[in-house]
């Protein structure tokens, strides 16, 4: 690996009733549909301590995204000005990192976890989940 350079191991894949790119919203709050996180067995320990009604980040890696791309048309509509990919939520940046906020509505064993709303495309690798922490007051 060249300096500079950084090796992801997804943990896991999104399986999801989202089909093509042409089906999914925009944002999880646009109609996204629930999905699972089918967890790697190997990370099977690292989902302990998660529970339903729990809020997440789940962090994804966005395989179809154009990594050539630094400007779009904001939400994909033309009528709009570029603008640079770091101001967007635009799949397609140098490396397409997905950040998607969502509600855990169940689990199943310690390798699946039903979550929604979640706009990912079914197949997406899973780089990383993380749990939503409550500013309870704290500085």
């Amino acid at each position: 690996m060249a300096e500079n350079e950084y090796l992801l191991h997804p943990i896991g894949v999104v399986e999801s009733s989202l089909k093509s790119l042409a089906d999914c919203p925009k944002q999880g709050s646009e109609g996204a549909p629930d999905a699972w996180l089918v967890i790697d067995p190997a990370f099977a320990e690292a989902t302990d301590g998660l529970l339903p009604e729990a809020q997440i980040w789940i962090v994804t890696w966005l395989h179809q995204g154009q990594r050539d791309v630094s400007k779009v048309h904001p939400r994909g509509e033309p009528n709009r000005p570029l603008q640079g990919v770091f101001s967007t939520r635009s799949p397609d940046r140098p490396n397409p990192i997905g950040l998607h906020r969502a509600i855990i509505k169940g689990i199943e064993g310690t390798t699946r976890i039903r979550v929604g709303p979640l706009e990912t495309l079914d197949g997406t690798p899973i780089l990383d989940i993380k749990p939503i922490l409550v500013d309870e007051g704290r500085h």
